[in-house]
């Protein structure tokens, strides 16, 4: 397959999900069946998808092809010079995978929802929707440059409110739905910031051009705390869309939207848009803006762990689940395990996919009930939604010859590395700390759920086994699930063949005097030295630290979650422990955990409810200053345009017409002297004189 060949295609799968959009809106209504198009689109994608990651693995392993052309052109500007805005697609290895990755997790929800949202009323229209976030998520996949990213970044938000206020009839979804998308503009603002920084300075957007300036040591405004303050700006992106703290509190909100667009937006492609630009920009980080993502990505992590414990709504203890997992994927970042954060990615998509379809086959057959403490022994009714939901816990919990064990290891030996090397040994705790909370809440989860004896007899009695269009996902989920699609060496060190293969390590850019060399630790700059031969931005030291640190995180990540899978059954399996006294004992921690850290009523009292009496102070201001003063000046404008009326009415006009009056008077009185007879003018003479004589006479 030439290259060409590869950019057309993938161009091809871009626009697949579009024109299946278009398609929906504009002929859904008039021939339902259209859906069944669009699902055979995404298909299609998929199959193409397929072909560019056999190609490039074969072909063109390691390498980049790319496309660009001219957006706009500004010409010579002055003081500037010649400006012009690229827009352009580029293909790489992590290109090609997430290019399977997500039209994989699309095309299985799309034939997932055939079943699942049969019966509603805009059924076309959410399969409209699922094409726009599919065409949305692909376009940030491909693109070559920032700006482009940023179009398509602002696309997904649009379509993940669309799709998580689906049923926007209920005020809980169209609350969601606004929630996420208001949420998403904050980190959204600090993005574009850092964008704007990087193209202010190098007066381009692409990816490759900014990368080979910073290596050559042109750095921002020639100050390495610029590019610290860009990579820190644009990682707030990443905050808002993957979910982290203190921006995570959309994510599980948006569970009120249907299922299968949690297992779509929630577990596999959305969330991880983060992700995967960390990783694009992972070469540009400079030390202290990874140790900022570093400890955003642990506390993530924890909080939302801690969290997941004692939630009882099935799809809020999976999307708690997820927050936490994506704050081990940014925390890898953080700590310089590129590979394993985006290895990471990878399995979590697979799993986490399949634990959210499986709820959703659990909400289906109980009639919608999610209340787990309402549930109990399904494991009878549905055994193959039971044990593909029980492979994907498997998978998280991080148990061997599971994917999650290999790509979770890998980022626990990178924090003890990372810890080993700066003295921040609070990292790796955090990370196996919750590694244990990850074992212990998944499989309170399966326990409840699917173990024990029924809790509502009436809606166990009517539950079943979901149909084959629901259950096939699960079953190739759960399947990709298992360690040997990523290397024949369940306990490899480095995943052998997955990330051989794929991950190829990026070019060192950040030039030493801003990269990541582990000063903390008080070695010598000069002495530790950038691993330029493995292309990676910290130490040699770092990377042997991680290799050494594989077996000891490897053995005490296996301790850790087995204790948790052992606490759980010994709570909810065999319940040796009161649960009741023990919740009694600890109920201000219980609590703080159910009520999600107390969070949203945080932001309510404070951001919300501050918001709120902003805009009444100044209602207040506008209707009673603002419009007063305009009021007032209406008023006073009215009353002076009456004075003057009246003035002008019986003043001025009285004038006028009393001098019209007066004259006409004078003129009839007049008029009657004037009578045409020279006897009558005599007599007037005459009597004139005598008149005058009689006033005038001589004394």
């Amino acid at each position: 397959m030439s290259e060409i060949s590869i950019i057309n295609i993938s161009i091809i799968i871009l626009l697949l999900p579009l024109v299946s959009f278009v398609l929906l809106i504009f002929f859904g209504k008039k021939f339902p069946k259209l859906y069944l198009a669009a699902t055979g689109v995404v298909f299609v994608a998929l199959v193409l998808s397929i072909a560019v990651t056999f190609g490039m693995l074969t072909s063109y392993s390691g390498e980049t092809l790319s496309f660009s052309f001219t957006w706009i052109d500004f010409g010579n500007v002055p003081s500037i010079g010649f400006l012009s805005i690229e827009l352009g697609f580029e293909i790489n290895n992590v290109t090609a995978l997430m290019l399977f990755v997500v039209n994989l997790i699309s095309a299985l929800v799309h034939l997932y929802s055939i079943e699942y949202m049969r019966g509603d009323i805009r059924y076309t229209r959410y399969f409209a929707y699922l094409g726009i976030f599919t065409f949305s998520m692909l376009g940030i996949v491909i693109t070559n440059n920032l700006l482009m990213m940023y179009i398509f970044w602002e696309l997904v938000g649009l379509s993940s409110y669309l799709l998580i206020g689906f049923w926007f009839e209920k005020d809980s979804a169209s609350d969601a739905g606004k929630k996420a998308f208001l949420v998403n503009r904050v980190g959204d603002i600090g993005m574009w910031i850092g964008i704007l920084i990087l193209f202010t300075h190098y007066k381009t957007f692409t990816f490759s051009t900014i990368f080979e300036q910073i290596s050559l040591g042109n750095l921002p405004f020639d100050s390495a705390a610029a590019l610290t303050t860009a990579g820190i700006l644009i990682f707030l992106g990443a905050v808002g869309k993957s979910a982290q703290f203190p921006l995570h509190v959309w994510l599980p909100d948006a569970m009120e939207g249907p299922t299968p667009v949690s297992a779509l937006i929630h577990a596999a492609t959305m969330v991880a848009a983060g992700v995967y630009l960390l990783v694009k920009i992972f070469v540009i980080l400079t030390a202290d803006a990874m140790l900022v993502i570093a400890v955003v990505g642990g506390v993530t992590a924890f909080v939302a762990a801690t969290i997941a414990l004692t939630q009882n709504d099935i799809k809020k203890v999976l999307a708690y689940s997820t927050v936490s997992q994506l704050g081990y994927m940014v925390l890898a970042v953080g700590v310089g395990a590129y590979a394993f954060a985006f290895f990471h990615l990878v399995t979590h998509a697979f799993f986490k996919a399949c634990l959210f379809l499986g709820s959703g086959s659990v909400i289906h057959a109980m009639h919608h009930e999610q209340d787990i403490r309402y549930m109990g022994g399904l494991r009878k009714k549905m055994p193959l939604t039971y044990y593909t939901f029980l492979i994907s816990t498997l998978a998280i919990s991080g148990v061997p010859l599971f994917s999650g064990f290999l790509s979770k290891d890998g980022i626990l030996a990178g924090t003890l590395a990372f810890g080993s090397l700066t003295g921040h040994w609070l990292l790796p705790i955090i990370g196996f700390t919750v590694a244990a909370m990850t074992a212990f809440y998944m499989f309170r989860l399966v326990i409840i759920t699917f173990h024990g004896e029924p809790r509502n007899k009436e809606k166990y009695d009517h539950a079943h086994e979901s149909k084959w269009v629901m259950t096939a996902p699960l079953a190739v989920l759960s399947l990709l699930s298992i360690f040997i699609f990523y290397t024949p060496n369940p306990i490899s060190a480095d995943a052998g063949w997955f990330l051989n293969k794929w991950i190829s390590t990026p070019q060192t850019v950040v030039p030493a005097e801003a990269s990541f060399d582990f000063m903390q630790s008080g070695m010598n700059k000069h002495e530790t030295g950038l691993a330029q031969e493995s292309g990676i931005v910290h130490s040699v030291q770092y990377t042997e630290a991680m290799h050494h640190a594989h077996y000891p995180a490897m053995f005490l990540s296996l301790i850790l979650a087995g204790l948790g899978i052992l606490i759980a059954f010994i709570f909810y399996q065999w319940k040796k422990v009161d649960l009741e006294k023990l919740t009694e004992k600890l109920n201000s921690l219980y609590k703080f955990s159910l009520n999600k850290w107390y969070i949203d009523e945080f932001y309510h009292a404070t951001f919300i409810s501050g918001t709120i009496r902003s805009a009444d102070a100044l209602s207040w201001f506008d209707y009673y200053i603002i419009d007063g003063i305009v009021n007032a000046s209406a008023s006073i404008t009215r009353f002076v345009s009456r004075l003057s009326g009246w003035f002008d009415t019986f003043i001025v006009d009285g004038l006028v017409n009393f001098s019209a009056l007066f004259s006409g008077f004078i003129g009839l009185s007049f008029r009657r002297l004037q009578t045409g007879k020279v006897q009558t003018y005599i007599v007037f003479v005459v009597f004139a004189v005598l008149v005058l004589l009689l006033f005038f006479r001589p004394f």
